[in-house]
């Protein structure tokens, strides 16, 4: 370790007896400037981990009462030359609890266990000095030191994941509790359940606009190699996702019902909900790419929480609308008229003149030039200069198009019963399961509303 002190014995008992001299001399030292060196921790931790600068000063005292805690614990194992047990920390228990109630990140609090034995570490250093024996009397405290470190860290981070563990248990049981007081057409007025309905909104204002978003898993279901069912892992995954979509820095109300995820979006007005529809598109995108595929539906606005056994209903309905592949089927985007054409039966297509059949059919089997027809007419009012525009073509070709359809079918576009009849019959032939999803339910959004920008009724773009 380098040359003797000067007049230093070179007796073996007699280095002992000094490095133990020092050793004492260093951790006296420590003990009794302990609240200064507490300040240099804190404010080491607040330059070095920001979450901790974050913090008011209500926690940044107690931040530095459990550095004072913690040094004083760990300078009585060295004084006394023991094991550190439970027993010497059981104050960091409670201290967990506190960082993770406050939001302290699991990583953030285990870094300040270190920048709090880097500091008291550079403390023990300082004061050993340059003689030989002071630095045999530090080098001999380093392994305590981090074998103390070591085991203070690990029982707080276990307390800390306790506690989380339980947070969030009681987090999903008030979720789940205030879920079905809501789906029963009920507001909580006190208790947790109240807390949880604000936290998520979810305010006492009976007309407040909701949404209900219905969500099952689609497709086949994956093999599951080992681990955890991995079913109920993409449920929860999902659940968190439509947790996120909420507006205004409010998680939306999203749970775990058995096979189902159900959650009640709140929405600023009765308008939101084309952007919220955008915003679950955009969830089903991300999650596609993650190997999750889900069927969502999405209820109409309900006028507060009287309404939300109504959407529930609705909700679970809107799925029907889907193919196996999943997708979003939002009713918020569709007309009633578009509602009752994919609610149709047999009954319904069998009305439509076969005359009108026969030619949507046969259209459609050539490009569907002659329905993108039928459709910029309804959409320009009847004017024709106007669907010719729509259309890029020359207003002669659209007029001629108008004499094909006449001759066809028997129907005039510019009678409104003829108009309604052929529309009728086109979102009908839109609806049937030979087609493929894109092509039922594309029109009920994009050309039934002249929203060419919208993506379609179940899958996003």
């Amino acid at each position: 370790m380098g040359m003797d002190h000067p007049g230093m014995s070179t007796g073996s008992s007699t280095v002992a007896a000094a490095v133990r001299a020092e050793r004492t001399r260093i951790l006296s030292e420590l003990l009794s400037d302990l609240p200064a060196l507490a300040v240099v921790a804190l404010a080491t931790m607040l330059e070095e981990i920001p979450a901790y600068a974050a913090q008011d000063a209500v926690f940044r005292t107690d931040v530095r009462d459990q550095v004072v805690k913690h040094y004083r614990a760990k300078l009585g194992v060295l004084l006394e030359e023991r094991t550190v047990t439970f027993e010497d920390i059981s104050f960091t228990r409670r201290a967990a609890m506190r960082r993770a109630r406050a939001g302290v990140a699991l990583a953030d609090y285990i870094n300040a266990f270190r920048v709090g034995q880097q500091v008291f570490w550079e403390a023990v250093v300082e004061r050993a000095g340059h003689t030989y024996a002071g630095r045999e009397a530090a080098l001999s405290l380093a392994a305590p030191l981090m074998r103390y470190c070591d085991f203070a860290s690990t029982h707080a981070a276990n307390a800390y994941m306790e506690f989380q563990q339980y947070a969030a248990a009681e987090a999903v049981r008030e979720s789940r509790d205030l879920l079905e007081t809501l789906l029963a057409g009920g507001l909580p007025t006190r208790g947790r359940e109240l807390a949880a309905a604000q936290a998520h909104g979810l305010g006492p204002d009976a007309r407040t606009p909701l949404l209900v978003v219905l969500a099952v898993l689609a497709g086949p279901a994956a093999p599951v190699p080992s681990g955890p069912d991995q079913g109920a892992d993409a449920l929860h995954a999902a659940c968190a996702a439509i947790a996120r979509t909420g507006g205004n820095g409010v998680r939306t109300l999203s749970v775990v019902r058995q096979s189902e995820i159900v959650a009640i979006p709140v929405l600023g007005s009765p308008h939101g909900a084309e952007e919220l529809c955008d915003r679950l598109q955009g969830v089903l995108r991300g999650l596609t790419a993650e190997g999750i595929r889900l069927a969502m539906g999405v209820s109409t606005v309900a006028a507060g929480a009287a309404q939300l056994p109504q959407a529930y209903q609705e909700a679970r309905a809107a799925l029907d609308f889907l193919p196996e592949e999943g997708g979003v089927a939002a009713l918020p985007r569709i007309t009633p008229f578009q509602y009752l054409a994919l609610k149709a039966d047999d009954t319904a297509r069998n009305l439509v003149d076969a005359r009108i059949t026969a030619l949507l059919s046969e259209d459609r089997a050539r490009g569907g030039v002659l329905t993108a027809t039928i459709r910029a007419f309804a959409e320009a009012d009847l004017n024709l200069r106007m669907a010719a525009e729509r259309l890029q073509i020359h207003p002669n070709t659209a007029q001629y198009r108008l004499r094909r359809i006449q001759e066809r079918t028997g129907r005039s576009l510019r009678s409104i019963n003829d108009l309604v009849e052929l529309l009728v019959a086109i979102a009908l032939q839109d609806t049937l399961p030979t087609n493929t999803g894109r092509e039922r339910l594309g029109t009920a959004t994009n050309e039934g509303r002249g929203r060419a920008d919208v993506p379609s009724f179940h899958e996003p773009r």
